[in-house]
């Protein structure tokens, strides 16, 4: 039988981490398991603080897509060797990520729409689910309280030096506009400042200057490509 440790045992040295998972319940429309079987239940996968950039870092720039490539490559042997099916945000149709995170864990949408943790804050993210058709012991939820509800001066609001995040929402548009300029080579360059702000996580909890660039180079390069 797999346990949760064991799967969390597969991934050690790869930079990815188990991000907690759950059971579906009988009334629900889970994915397909393994092998077009039920799936019983779901283990997230993904990667906090600095550490998948010591992994994955000088293979980032060897391939177009890097980080779906080397994720694709690194989680589906370790479902292979478990008999599970793994999933990944980038695949059609999309697979409710977010949603399956704040069942997972104790995290919330922050003002700038990302998911924050308690103790992560900004500097996390999902890359993964496996889902199997066998029950595991997975660890039962935490409840803490979101970080964002006692912080009163909101600096992830004031500090993005155009103005894309208000209490409406993220303009895309304006920010996209900014990084393509030399007005925000900064930004491009070392990642986005708002995102930089939030007090939670600490300093060595977060990405490291590289790492946050390639994330924000990515992201304007899929926006530039749908346009």
């Amino acid at each position: 039988m797999t346990s949760y440790a064991r799967v969390a045992e597969a991934f050690a040295d790869t930079g990815l981490v188990l991000r907690g998972g759950f059971h579906f319940e009988r009334h629900e429309e889970a994915p397909v398991g393994p092998n077009g079987a039920v799936a019983t239940c779901l283990v997230l996968v993904g990667n906090v603080g600095p550490g998948l950039w010591q992994t994955f870092g000088k293979r980032a720039h060897s391939w177009p897509d890097p980080l779906d490539r080397w994720t694709a490559e690194t989680v589906g042997t370790v479902a292979s060797a478990l008999g599970a099916r793994a999933v990944y945000p980038s695949d059609k149709p999309y697979q409710p990520f977010q949603r399956w995170a704040m069942r997972a864990e104790p995290v919330q949408p922050s003002p700038l729409g990302i998911l924050i943790h308690p103790e992560h804050g900004l500097w996390h993210a999902y890359q993964a689910a496996l889902i199997f058709s066998e029950a595991l012991d997975i660890p039962a939820r935490r409840d803490e309280a979101r970080p964002c509800d006692s912080c009163a001066d909101k600096p992830c609001l004031a500090t993005c030096p155009v103005g894309a995040f208000r209490k409406a929402g993220y303009d895309v548009l304006k920010c996209v506009a900014h990084i393509r300029t030399e007005a925000g080579a900064a930004c491009l360059a070392g990642g986005c400042l708002a995102r930089a702000a939030c007090p939670v996580g600490g300093a060595d909890g977060r990405y490291q200057t590289e790492q946050a660039g390639f994330h924000m180079a990515s992201f304007l390069r899929a926006r530039l490509a749908a346009e």
